[in-house]
């Protein structure tokens, strides 16, 4: 395998990684680094460079990073933001492998919807735990620290695929051992709320 294969491959699974945090700062940064030239996006991803794009992304994305720092307000968005995150991971993944071959790109689109999925069931869980405190400053911090993680992990895609590569497959393996713990947890209050006994 190359280095341009490996590189696409990574900003193609980074991008669905991504998107499942926030996929209005993935399109941003993948648009901001193909105008900057620290990419060279497949054709039916160039698109994300437009200013058009990247100025809609940009509301969007302003809109999200408001709501996700309000208790309760950003679980809410979470629920609404799964018809957005995971098309959009699979879109990402799928048209950053496109220049590779149709069967890569459908391979990477599904990987790429699979790890979109992961962490926003992992971020949606972990919001619902957090928004039990009674203070709003460890949502604001859990959102700061996601949208960092999104700049940070795609950037690393982009200048260090096979160091993102790495890190990635060690996330997914927390993120299987993790998720059903995450999701028992996050589903304690909801059983006190209707009177059954949380599991063990």
């Amino acid at each position: 395998m190359n280095a341009e294969t490996l590189a696409s491959i990574a900003v193609a699974l980074g991008a669905g990684w991504a998107s499942g945090l926030n996929a209005y700062a993935a399109i941003l940064v993948l648009g901001a680094a193909e105008r900057l030239g620290l990419v060279n996006l497949p054709h039916d991803l160039q698109v994300l460079g437009s200013p058009w794009v990247m100025g809609v992304a940009t509301l969007l994305f302003a809109l999200n990073f408001f709501a996700d720092k309000i208790p309760y307000i950003d679980s809410i968005n979470d629920v609404l933001q799964t018809f957005v995150r995971i098309p959009a991971g699979f879109v990402l993944a799928y048209g950053a492998a496109g220049g590779l071959s149709p069967e890569v790109a459908v391979i990477a689109g599904l990987l790429g919807g699979t790890l979109a999925a992961g962490t926003h069931i992992a971020k949606t869980g972990s919001r619902a735990l957090i928004n039990t405190s009674p203070e709003p400053f460890s949502n604001v911090a859990a959102s700061l620290t996601e949208d960092v993680a999104v700049i940070g992990g795609l950037a690393l895609a982009i200048a260090h695929p096979i160091t993102f590569l790495c890190l990635l497959a060690a996330s997914v393996a927390l993120l299987v051992w993790l998720l059903p713990k995450l999701v028992r947890l996050a589903l304690v209050p909801v059983r006190r709320l209707t009177g059954r006994p949380p599991k063990s």
